[in-house]
């Protein structure tokens, strides 16, 4: 632990990406709340993830603990998913809520056309314009076996790239969407209906291939598999080959870190800098998770050289403001 960290305990878990944070009760923080959550996002921006395990808390609490990194942000209307009655906030991550398991089919089913083997990695919302700064992510349910979640370090995947490749990258952009890393087929009637739903009603954006950071300065290969759909000032098969090299590159083992999910578990990572790869072994077991996503509204991604992302389709996110009752923020589950 750093002199820099002294109201919380920080201990790395991987060599490029990920800390637990302990010594700290998120229900409760005491008198030095505002020095703790100062603390919190430093480990954040060192560490891209970090783990707060055995906090239990509750829905008021997960949202006003978000909203101290930022304003809260959702898909609007139906497209944000499932939530907790009273916490539109909130998006309910578990495939077979009410005991059905059409999500998890869908998931599955989705898993089965991907392009490549690891073109499950994403950032939350990657088709918006302003895709979310930051994803809280808390555990309620967990597996006995399976169903850990990885998570990739982009600012040390663009290090580790070599200075042409660097610098080619740099003046790049690429176009994201929804589905873009799996296989639609027009022969297959369930296919052509998500194709329509993505023409009637889609996110689209231009983004620079690697983002600078806003806050450290950091260069991030912002080029996650699952949504890109191609590099625009190249022609299909060079772009294709360049993409080939980079996706293999971004998962890399020793960029990456995986967590071991345990009820009460929450994670906290900077979307700007991370992409993250949900389990896919759920499809092979009879075990499920219930999580519960909060994300934090972040600003357009911004190139080396000054190129800032562009909105194809679709509107930018927009700070999401809760009209209901007012609710308690603290307490655990």
């Amino acid at each position: 632990m750093t002199q820099e960290f002294s109201r919380i305990e920080v201990r790395p878990v991987a060599g490029r990406i990920g800390a637990d944070v302990r010594g700290v009760d998120l229900t409760d923080p005491g008198e030095h709340a505002a020095e703790i959550m100062d603390e919190i996002r430093a480990a954040l921006l060192r560490h891209k993830v970090i783990f707060f395990r055995g906090q239990f808390l509750n829905h008021a609490a997960q949202v006003a603990f978000a909203r101290r990194f930022g304003e809260i942000t959702r898909l609007p209307g139906p497209k944000h998913g499932t939530h907790p009655e009273g916490f539109p906030e909130i998006l309910v991550v578990d495939p077979n809520m009410n005991g059905e398991r059409r999500g998890l089919r869908s998931e599955e089913r989705l898993y089965r056309k991907s392009d490549r083997h690891d073109s499950g990695w994403h950032v939350d919302i990657g088709a918006s314009v302003n895709p979310p700064a930051i994803s809280v992510l808390r555990c309620e349910v967990a597996t006995e076996f399976g169903g850990d979640t990885q998570w990739t370090n982009l600012v040390a995947a663009y290090n580790g790239l070599s200075k042409p490749l660097q610098q080619l990258a740099d003046g790049l952009r690429a176009e994201h969407a929804l589905h873009a890393g799996v296989q639609l087929l027009f022969s297959d009637d369930e296919d052509v209906a998500i194709i329509r739903k993505r023409i009637a009603d889609n996110l689209l954006s231009l983004h620079p291939v690697v983002r600078v950071h806003p806050v450290t300065g950091e260069k991030a290969l912002f080029l996650p598999p699952a949504s890109v759909s191609h590099i625009t000032e190249l022609l299909p098969w060079e772009g294709r080959g360049l993409l080939e090299i980079l996706f293999s590159h971004i998962s890399r083992p020793e960029y990456t870190v995986r967590h071991r999910w345990e009820p009460g578990d929450i994670a906290v990572w900077d979307n700007r800098a991370v992409a993250h790869l949900q389990p896919a072994d759920l499809h092979y077991t009879d075990y499920h998770r219930r999580m519960y996503r909060v994300v934090v509204l972040g600003d357009r991604p911004v190139g080396p050289d000054g190129f800032r992302s562009v909105s194809l389709r679709g509107a930018p996110l927009e700070a999401f403001v809760h009209q209901g009752k007012n609710r308690i923020g603290t307490g655990a589950a």
